[in-house]
């Protein structure tokens, strides 16, 4: 089970009991490079007989430990969890016969687009409101802080459906540029829109994040899909991972597995990797024109410690550009995670270039996934390495992202 937090950079420890452990003590808006990964006690790991992924996996979920250390029931958890995420369901996965024509190997892709708003990022986000809503029924949260995301995508797409369902209001926190047509997708739940210019006095970095912390440093949950920002959402995100682990048990296909992961700010892949183990290689995928990442992982080798040069390891992208533009994070912010399920597993980054980010696509979509480019990216990077595959292989794809 779990029993606390632990920063990856700094060591700094936080107990299990402690409500709203989003951010490690010790980051400030000065020094955000830090961030909490769970800290776990033992291997057993709870599963109860439900077919709601949220409620099966439970008891292995850090909001589920807190609320159970302070004095919740197991029922009280599980009637909380089904008012947080009644909707989700396991996602399939499946041989797809089109995508495995186009390499040696076999296919296999885990769809998210059917899973609450369209893909996975209400995941992540579904545990930060269970720990809000364990500690509201506890007493420890007596009036709502409002939520706030910095996203113009799936992400804010995904945090307002899950405030609405439980009213709690939610800023988000946009770039000028964001379309109307999501503007008014984000209202039409709830959601209170902020477009974020650059002002004079900004340092470098992406407006909409710097509005977003300076919301949070006002009081406002970070009701965030990058850890660094709020830990637990690599908590309940971690339930991809479990399903895919019991999907490949009962899939009883002999063979080398390899999962191939579309990265923008990374806790995808950081959670995919923490559910499956490393039994299951994982590689990572970014566009050509926005691959920090990649960048980074070039860099590790130099130091024995690399989360603690966090800047000098990850260094913002200068440019970043893609028709994939739900990856273009300049930053790839769990990259500690990320780097540490890779090398835990025998995997890598892969560059995929810009013509296969648009081939992919075009595939994604003719063998009939509603996905966007940056849903199908993970077969970008499947094109980039295909030479490289064998007929022994089986590669995961996760498809996620409905196309707007």
């Amino acid at each position: 089970m779990v029993v606390g937090y632990r920063c990856a950079v700094c060591d700094a420890v936080v107990d299990v009991r402690t409500p709203f452990p989003w951010r490690c003590p010790n980051a400030t808006l000065a020094d955000p490079h830090h961030v909490l990964h769970l800290v776990e006690s033992g291997e057993l790991r709870g599963e109860l007989d439900d077919p709601n992924p949220f409620v099966r996996f439970g008891p292995r979920m850090a909001w589920w430990a807190f609320a159970r250390v302070n004095g919740m029931s197991q029922d009280d958890c599980i009637e909380l969890t089904r008012r947080v995420a009644s909707r989700f369901e396991v996602t399939p996965l499946r041989r797809s016969p089109e995508l495995s024509e186009l390499t040696p190997a076999e296919v296999w892709v885990k769809d998210e687009t059917g899973n609450v708003a369209g893909s996975h990022k209400a995941r992540h986000l579904a545990g930060v409101l269970a720990h809000l809503l364990a500690a509201e029924r506890l007493g420890l949260l007596v009036e709502r802080p409002p939520l706030a995301i910095a996203s113009c995508g799936n992400a804010a797409v995904a945090a307002s459906t899950l405030a609405e369902m439980v009213g709690w209001p939610l800023d988000v926190f946009v770039p000028t540029w964001m379309s109307e047509d999501l503007g008014a997708l984000l209202r039409s739940l709830g959601a209170r829109i902020h477009r974020c210019e650059r002002r004079s006095d900004d340092p470098p970095g992406d407006p909409a994040m710097l509005r977003f912390r300076e919301a949070v440093a006002a009081g406002a949950v970070p009701f965030s899909v990058q850890g660094p920002e709020n830990a637990l959402c690599l908590d309940s995100g971690r339930t991809i991972g479990w399903e895919l682990d019991a999907q490949l048990v009962d899939a009883g296909t002999a063979g080398e597995w390899r999962v191939i992961v579309q990265v923008g700010g990374g806790a995808l892949a950081a959670c995919v990797g923490a559910g499956l183990g490393s039994r299951v290689r994982l590689d990572t995928v970014q566009a050509e024109g926005c691959a920090p990442l990649a960048d980074a992982w070039s860099r590790i080798a130099d130091f024995d410690h690399p989360e603690r040069h966090w800047s000098q390891v990850m260094r913002p992208w200068p440019d970043p550009h893609s028709l994939a533009d739900g990856i273009l994070d300049d930053e790839t912010y769990d990259w500690i995670a990320d780097v540490s399920v890779m090398v835990r597993s025998g995997g890598a980054p892969i560059v995929a270039g810009e013509a296969d980010i648009r081939r992919a696509h075009e595939l994604a979509t003719a063998a009939g996934f509603n996905v966007s480019p940056t849903g199908s990216a993970g077969l970008a990077g499947l094109l980039a390495i295909a030479g490289r595959l064998r007929p022994e292989h089986r590669v995961i794809l996760i498809m996620s992202g409905v196309a707007r």
